[in-house]
């Protein structure tokens, strides 16, 4: 049985007057010992899974099962002893108390859950070694550089000995000559007993993964015939989906609706023959921010990225974007 399994997933939130699913029914699992990465540049949902998988966001929709515990179901009580004994978190900025040393930083989760003072910090100690930071245990986050901030924000994650470990883009804030040292040590802790899950856009990463989800190969392309016919009130993409293809109208209409939050729809505009829509998505790598639909019996012509900018050139391109239909 899969050590993390996350089933249908759905998460939306308000913006402004419109609603954002950044999770859509979104699936994915992973065995122990396994290093799983999640693809995707910002807005694909990354950080909101592993908010899901920390038991810090509740989908409204969909499940989640991590070392035998079905995340979604527990009850605010259970939630935060599974986020004590069950999952250690590793954040992009860090996180460290400015305050305390590198030792006190590590050992205040375990301070936190009532565990003898010597004992933590003996427990503290033996992490700090296990990432290299042992000879720093006295100093302050700044006294230390970025990847020894890392190091130690591993560390800590790590107090309570987790099965399930995430990373959020660990490598951000760190200079090439430090990115390969914390690279190495999230790949040694992906360990029989452990599921380590890194949200990131650092393809440095693939080598090492065991598993690799890219969230931007969710739903987008609607067939790999660069002609499509659309009947009448026929859908070309979701609104929130990803896509990596550009449409022009080649006959009929496609109409571009905005879903708001309380279920009506906003119309954006109506592409006739000739007109380019939905550039921006694949472009820059955004979820579509309108549904396109046939208004009528319409023939529409797709293109992937390289095929558009060849079609309308640098300029053109860069005037597209001004007015995109996403």
């Amino acid at each position: 049985m899969p050590a993390l399994v996350v089933d249908r997933l759905t998460v939306s939130y308000r913006s402004g007057d419109y609603e954002v699913r950044p999770l859509d029914g979104f699936s994915m699992q992973a065995q122990d010992g396994e290093l799983v990465l999640l693809l995707g540049p910002s807005g694909c949902g990354k950080t909101t899974l592993l908010s899901c998988l920390s038991g810090i966001l509740h989908p409204e929709a969909g499940s989640i099962r991590a070392a035998g515990t079905e995340v979604t179901l527990l009850e605010p009580a259970q939630l935060t002893a599974y986020r004590r004994k069950t999952v250690g978190v590793v954040f992009q900025a860090f996180n460290l108390v400015p305050s305390l040393t590198a030792l006190e930083n590590v050992a205040a989760p375990l301070w936190g859950a009532g565990v003898r003072r010597s004992e933590a910090l003996d427990r503290a100690a033996a992490l700090l070694d296990k990432v290299s930071m042992g000879d720093r245990a006295g100093h302050r986050p700044g006294d230390l550089s970025g990847g020894q901030q890392q190091r130690v924000a591993i560390a800590r994650a790590l107090a309570h000995d987790p099965p399930l470990l995430l990373a959020d883009e660990p490598t951000a804030h760190l200079d090439y000559l430090q990115v390969e040292g914390v690279l190495a040590l999230l790949r040694s802790l992906a360990c029989r007993g452990r599921v380590v899950v890194v949200a990131t856009h650092d393809d440095r990463m693939l080598p090492l993964a065991d598993r690799v989800v890219d969230l931007t190969d969710r739903a987008g392309a609607t067939s790999l015939d660069p002609v499509l016919q659309l009947k009448s009130g026929q859908e070309l993409f979701r609104q929130g989906e990803r896509g990596d293809r550009v449409y022009v109208v080649e006959a009929g209409e496609i109409e571009l609706v905005r879903v708001k939050a309380d279920g009506n729809e906003e119309a954006l505009h109506v592409a006739t023959r000739g007109e380019y829509f939905g550039e921006l998505a694949p472009l820059l790598g955004f979820p579509r921010s309108a549904t396109a639909r046939a208004r009528k019996k319409s023939r529409v012509r797709s293109y992937d990225v390289a095929e558009f900018r060849a079609l309308v050139g640098s300029d053109g391109v860069a005037k597209l974007l001004g007015r995109s239909r996403r």
